[in-house]
């Protein structure tokens, strides 16, 4: 890139729906406007000073899920030193948190901005998910696929990438893969007292991720604990040049420096010419690796969008961490744990610390930030100084994929 650019001052709410104690939908929960404010005192509590050119802003479905546009006008509310000054709603679907982050990138190389605040959120415990599945559908082609797709519409367009894995590959190993998966995601988000599944106690985790999919309930290839939950919640951190570390006050022992980029589009009306591919997602990593200059043997921590069980398979072969139709064996061998080869959705992913759709990719970025910071709350020994993230939007259609590096230890 033609100058440096920054990641800073990361904070993450609760991610709130069931799993969380303290959920019941029969009291009254948490306005977005709370959400908002949290995550931007959050942010701003880590400046010491308070120097911000530009907000950017991202949700995905708020029009919908609290019938809520002109997202840009909470930003002065949310960042007082926004008043008067630009702010931009950005919406990719579940990728919407990874375009937000590029579109700072790219106007803090235009020299438009030095300090550019970016927060993401989603609200969906507004309705029940069966409805809510309705409103997620229009990170499909909704006019298309949606009368002919099932109650459940995202699942089962997983579930189909999931049956066709089967056929290619076996079921019995990818199950396990995908029940180990299930597995590590709550084992990390046990360890973060923001994530969703913070409170899950369930003993035996693996079995559980091992019950056999039941399509008169749910949808043919996947069980309820391949999918991602219900979520509210919002993330946001700060982008910048040199100068604006400097004028912010920033220390380096507190910062990331994105040194890869890459942004990928699919054609959302079009099917996957091959389910057990994310073609998107491969050419999204392959721009950030040259990008960055580096290999994926480079790598040191890792968070992936695995909205569902099967996506993280997918998802991990299209890096090359596994060969294809391998990354349950890799996953079933500890690779992607802690202390494995690539540490691997330490936060909990979006399965374990949850997925408020238009938030995850920040809280993705602000979870590496933390990794590399030596600030996590399930931190790692890391041995390599660089991370990588992947934000994903729809059916492998709006990704971006970003890596970064450690600046000071």
């Amino acid at each position: 890139m033609r100058k440096r650019v920054f990641v800073a001052a990361g904070y993450n709410t609760i991610y709130f729906g069931s799993g969380r104690k303290e959920f019941d939908p029969s009291k009254p929960m948490r306005g977005f406007e709370e959400y908002l404010k949290e995550t931007a005192e959050g942010t701003r509590g880590q400046l010491a000073n308070k120097v911000i050119d530009e907000g950017i802003i991202g949700s995905f479905m708020s029009g919908r899920f609290i019938k809520q546009a002109n997202l840009p006008g909470f930003l002065p509310y949310m960042v007082p030193e926004l008043l008067g000054k630009p702010c931009t709603g950005v919406e990719g679907a579940c990728g919407t948190g990874g375009r937000a982050m590029s579109t700072a990138v790219r106007s803090v190389l235009s020299d438009l901005s030095n300090s550019v605040f970016v927060a993401a959120f989603e609200i969906q415990n507004t309705m029940k998910a069966v409805y809510g599945a309705d409103v997620l559908a229009g990170a499909g082609y909704y006019s298309k696929e949606r009368k002919a797709g099932a109650a459940f519409f995202f699942p089962n367009l997983f579930s189909e990438r999931a049956g066709a894995y089967y056929d290619s590959y076996g079921y019995d190993q990818t199950r396990q893969g995908m029940a180990k998966w299930y597995e590590q995601s709550i084992l990390n988000a046990r360890k973060n007292p923001k994530a969703q599944e913070f409170h899950n106690q369930s003993l035996d985790l693996f079995a559980l991720g091992m019950t056999a999919p039941n399509p008169e309930q749910f949808v043919p290839y996947l069980n309820q604990y391949d999918c991602s939950k219900v979520t509210d919640g919002a993330s946001s951190l700060m982008i910048l040049s040199e100068e604006g570390l400097d004028k912010c006050g920033i220390s380096k022992q507190d910062i990331v420096e994105i040194v890869g980029i890459g942004e990928a589009e699919g054609d959302i009306t079009e099917s996957p010419k091959d389910p057990t591919q994310l073609s998107t997602t491969k050419i999204a990593i392959e721009k950030a690796l040259k990008s960055a200059g580096i290999t994926k043997e480079d790598i040191g921590v890792l968070e992936i969008h695995d909205c569902f069980s099967i996506n993280a398979l997918l998802a991990l072969e299209a890096i090359g961490y596994a060969k294809q139709g391998k990354a349950s064996e890799f996953i079933m061998k500890g690779e992607t744990s802690i202390d494995g080869t690539i540490p691997t959705n330490l936060s909990g992913g979006l399965g374990g610390f949850g997925h408020p759709t238009g938030a995850s990719g920040v809280r993705q970025m602000v979870d590496l930030l933390h990794q590399l910071t030596g600030k996590a709350a399930n931190q790692a020994q890391l041995k390599k100084p660089y991370g990588m993230m992947i934000s994903m939007g729809g059916n492998d259609k709006t990704v971006t994929c970003l890596i970064v590096k450690r600046v000071a230890k």
